[in-house]
Order: structure tokens, then C-alpha cells, then sequence
């Protein structure tokens, strides 16, 4: 798992960006786009892996843009080689909203990459699609890096299981039975949940809804990849799915996920209404649905990712009682949305990933 602290720069210095893909028009968008903004500096760019990796100690990035496939060192090969010679470096992929491209993304997830974007379509003005690649490519770097004033760092109290409980917290309500598991998670998502899923007991009864930042296509790639992992049964979740016990339901790309009870049941409810925090699906979102069907039975773990989303659908779910997990920031690729939990005062427990399967065992 990548570390998840913030890369300081020294005062003045900005973030050293190299951009490979086989493209000329893509290389000068996307250096374009990036050199925009003033806290980057696109220092090289490359048509290929091999001479990436030559490219890299000389004017020494710190981050990289990667497309998928390339003439004679594909997108892959070049990640598997910076991971072993600069295993610090950041590794941004760029896909395409395909089956193939999904399906490459989440394996380069798998083996280091840090994030990734998909790459704006052909149709549309340039002015469009630099505005595309500015508002989600720049945040993906900054989400990496300190530019500014270091906020003060929340304190907890550590125990030898490895459990932080917040002095901060808010006394939630009394606690009822935990009747179902809702996850929220973003960067560093795929491998903190392959991560995860495994550690869950074949025979765990309560349902786990998980909505992860990712478009269509991603998603249900997501489910399959996670089956694999579990014998708990793993689906991305359709409209008017009847939630069974012991499934595992994600939350399709483009869709947000709620649950809602229909007579005696309880089932999946999907809608593409506005975007809440920039994201569709969104955690808040899903959040907020269980608070309302599951009240304080629904315990809320958020992980790694980007952000704040989550923050107010916790906010909803420790108001009727729920227990809170958020992922602790060693752990984390990025502690945007568990440390917005955290700093509120949200959390009641804060875990290391590998202890989150262990922590809501414990509060069953």
C-alpha cells in the first residue's frame, strides 16, 4: 500500500510532471492543460515506456502520466519497471472508458499506480476538453502534495490492538445490532478493497454495500475481480435488487446506490440525480439511506480516497447511533475522506486497512 503522507515542497516548488502517451495530440493537451497551472511544471514528455524510463533520472518527475498502450513498452510493463527503480515516484494511469481499458486500469491499480483519469473523448471542442483534463487531472496531483500551510495533526491516543479512539468524539446514541455494513471509498479504492474483502468470513451474515468512486464499466469489473477474492457472494447492485444477508452490493459508475424498504424487504434503489461532492455515485448519498432503513444499525467504515465525501452522510449516521471505522492515515493512499471524519470528531475508532475486518467483527 502506498504511503499516504503529503509530499512537502519547498517553498517555490512546483510539481514536476512527465507525461507519456503514444499520442502527440494527447501529450499536448495534456501538457497544455497541466501547464496552466502554476504549481505545475511539465518537465518532459515521452511516446512510450522505454523512453519514460530514460527520461526519469534526468529530469526527475514527481509524477507521472502513463497511458495504457503504447508501441514497444506498453503502459503496464513501463509501471511494473518504475515501481522497482522508484517505487516513491507517483504513477497517474490514463484510460479509456472501455471494457479493455477498465480492465488494464484496475490491474495497474493493482500493481502501484496511484490514481488514474480517463481520457476525454475525440468528440467536443479543445477548449472542453483541456477544461476536462485541468479540473480532474490537477486535483489528482495536488491530492498527493502539501502547497500550503500544514493544518495541525489530530492526535489519538494509540492501543496496543492498534485501534485510536478520538478523544473528540461525539457520544453517539445508544448502539442497536449491526444489521448491515456501508463502505465509502475513492483513490486507492481497488487494492484497499482486495485488500479487505478477503478478510471477511465466509460466513459473515450481515449485508456490506460499498460505493466506490469509479465510472461504468469499472464497476462491474470491480465486482468480478472482488469474487474472485471471496466466497461471499459479490455483485454491482441493479435497480430493485432484493439485498440478501452475507452479499456484497457496489455501487454501479454514473448511478448513486440507496436502499430503501419495500414492504417487509429491503431493496436497491439507483437514481442519477445531480452529483453530490463532484462524485456520482457518492458516498453521502449511500450514507444517508442507511441511516434512514438501518438507523444505528448500519456501521460506516470509510477509507482511503480524496475529499470529503462521506463527512455529512456519517454525520447522518452517528446522529442515530451508528459505529464509525475510518481508515487510519498510514494505511491510506490518500486520508482526505477518512481524515475529514476524523477531524470532525466522527470517527469512534481509527484502523490500519488490515485491521477494519477485525474492528467490525468486534462490534457485530
Amino acid at each position: 500500500m502506498t504511503k499516504s503522507s503529503k509530499r512537502k515542497l519547498a517553498p517555490g516548488e512546483r510539481i514536476r510532471a512527465l507525461v507519456v502517451d503514444d499520442s502527440v495530440i494527447i501529450r499536448r493537451l495534456v501538457t497544455h492543460a497541466l501547464g496552466e497551472d502554476p504549481q505545475v511544471d511539465v518537465v518532459g514528455s515521452a511516446a512510450n515506456g522505454s523512453i519514460a524510463l530514460k527520461m526519469i533520472p534526468l529530469v526527475r518527475p514527481h509524477v507521472v502520466t502513463l497511458d495504457i498502450e503504447m508501441p514497444e513498452m506498453d503502459g503496464l510493463e513501463t509501471l511494473r519497471h518504475i515501481r522497482k527503480s522508484y517505487p516513491d515516484l507517483i504513477v497517474i494511469m490514463f484510460s479509456t472508458l472501455s471494457e479493455r481499458g477498465a480492465s488494464i486500469t484496475l490491474e495497474a491499480l493493482t500493481l502501484g499506480a496511484n490514481d488514474y483519469v480517463t481520457k476525454v473523448a475525440n468528440s467536443g471542442s479543445l477548449d472542453q476538453s483541456m477544461a476536462r483534463l485541468r479540473s480532474e487531472l490537477v486535483p489528482k496531483f495536488k491530492q498527493f502534495f502539501s502547497l500550503g500551510p500544514e493544518k495541525e495533526a489530530v492526535q489519538l491516543p494509540r492501543a496496543a490492538n492498534g485501534v485510536r479512539v478520538p478523544a473528540r468524539a461525539a457520544p453517539p446514541k445508544a448502539r442497536t445490532a449491526c444489521q448491515a455494513v456501508v463502505i465509502g471509498v475513492s483513490t486507492g479504492g481497488p487494492p484497499a478493497l482486495a485488500t479487505l474483502v478477503p478478510m471477511l468470513p465466509n460466513n459473515f451474515r450481515q449485508p456490506i454495500f460499498i460505493t466506490q468512486h469509479m465510472p461504468p464499466v469499472f464497476t462491474r469489473l470491480l465486482a468480478e475481480r472482488l469474487q474472485t477474492l471471496t466466497k461471499l457472494r459479490v455483485r454491482e447492485a441493479s435497480e430493485g435488487m432484493l439485498v440478501e444477508d452475507g452479499n456484497i452490493y457496489i455501487a454501479p459508475g454514473d448511478y448513486h446506490m440507496k436502499v430503501t424498504r419495500k414492504g417487509t424487504a429491503i431493496v436497491i434503489s439507483l437514481d442519477q440525480s445531480e452529483p453530490e461532492n463532484s462524485c456520482r455515485p457518492a458516498v453521502d448519498v449511500m450514507f444517508r439511506s442507511a441511516a434512514d432503513v438501518y438507523g444505528g444499525g448500519a456501521m460506516a467504515v470509510i477509507l482511503t480516497g480524496m475529499g470529503r465525501d462521506g463527512l455529512r452522510g456519517i454525520e447522518r449516521l452517528r446522529a442515530v447511533g451508528s459505529y464509525v471505522v475510518a481508515q487510519d492515515e498510514a494505511s491510506s493512499v490518500v486520508w482526505g475522506m477518512p481524515g475529514a471524519v476524523v477531524g470532525a470528531g466522527l470517527a469512534d475508532s481509527i484502523v490500519d486497512l488490515r485491521c477494519v475486518v477485525t474492528e467490525i467483527q468486534r462490534h457485530l
